[in-house]
């Protein structure tokens, strides 16, 4: 039976202890904001603690806020399948200062850590491979920071009558650009949900 999120909210703090910044539960769900030079040993605490067992690391996101001093946030799923638990973590950190790599806590954290790298370029310390591990090889920047030019790159493609990967201009095709506001059900007997708004006004 899943535990009441104010229960595990207290849980949990009890088994971050000293090393939390902050909790808070949004929609029946818990976030605990920690500090970033001791996510290793809270990510432990958090596994092996009885009454929790967060044996998972589901993910790790990446969160980009360019206003903040520490512009980005590392997040942390997890869950306990004994315990029917899910729980976040965070952490804030910037373009320079590294997170601890939280592989030898959850051996999954490998790849994960590799993509928010990619996708980021958020570091992380002690991690055994961090090279990039979606992006092409080369590629310059990191895709999902908020402040990455969608023009002026190239894309790598096979093009099958060359028989080889040729380099190209980027071309961000916007198909479907054409919007009627109409119904894309015809002969129904019923105004579906939001139809209601394009018919014209009743006399």
């Amino acid at each position: 039976m899943a535990v009441d999120p104010e229960a595990l909210s207290a849980l949990a703090q009890a088994a971050v202890g000293d090393a939390l910044v902050d909790a808070k539960i949004a929609v029946g769900e818990v976030t605990l904001t920690v500090e970033r030079g001791r996510i290793v040993d809270v990510l432990t605490r958090l596994r092996d603690a009885a009454d929790l067992q967060f044996e998972v690391l589901l993910d790790i996101a990446g969160v980009d806020y360019p206003a903040r001093e520490e512009r980005f946030e590392v997040v942390y799923h997890l869950l306990s399948m004994r315990k029917n638990l899910r729980l976040r973590v965070k952490l804030s950190t910037n373009e320079t200062e590294p997170v601890p790599s939280v592989i030898p806590v959850f051996p999954t954290a490998n790849w994960l850590e590799r993509e928010a790298y990619d996708m980021f370029g958020i570091l992380f310390s002690d991690h055994p491979d961090l090279r990039r591990i979606l992006t092409d090889y080369g590629f310059d920047g990191y895709p999902l920071r908020k402040d990455f030019p969608l023009t002026g790159f190239k894309e790598v493609r096979y093009d099958d009558e060359q028989k080889r990967v040729v380099y190209e201009p980027v071309r961000l095709t916007q198909e479907f650009r054409q919007f009627d506001f109409e119904s894309p059900w015809e002969g129904v007997d019923y105004v579906l949900p939001g139809d209601e708004k394009a018919q014209p006004p009743k006399a």
